[in-house]
C-alpha cells in the first residue's frame, strides 16, 4: 500500500524547494518584479493545498492509482512553476 506519509513529504519537499528558488531569485536580482514572484509563491501554495486535499479524498478502490495520479500532477505542475521561475 502506498505511503501517505512519503507522498506528503515529497509534495512538501518539492514545492518548498520551488518557493526557495523564488526567494533566491528575489535576493540575487534586486530589480526583479516582486509581484510576479509573489504570484508564483501563491501558485505553489495553492498547488500544495490542492494536492493535500486530493490525498484526503477517498480513492475509488485503488489507492495506488490515486496516489500515482497525485504524484503525476505534482510533477507536471511543479515543472510548469519551475519554468516560470526560470523566466523571471
Amino acid at each position: 500500500m502506498p505511503s501517505r506519509k512519503l507522498l506528503k513529504k515529497e509534495i512538501n519537499d518539492t514545492l518548498g524547494a520551488l518557493i526557495e528558488d523564488v526567494y533566491l531569485k528575489e535576493l540575487t536580482r534586486p530589480k526583479l518584479d516582486l509581484k510576479k514572484s509573489e504570484k508564483l509563491i501563491d501558485e505553489a501554495i495553492a498547488l500544495f493545498d490542492d494536492l493535500i486535499q486530493q490525498m484526503h479524498t477517498p480513492a475509488d478502490g485503488n489507492s495506488k492509482k490515486h496516489f500515482a495520479s497525485i504524484r503525476e500532477s505534482l510533477k507536471k505542475n511543479s515543472a510548469a512553476i519551475s519554468e516560470k521561475i526560470e523566466k523571471l
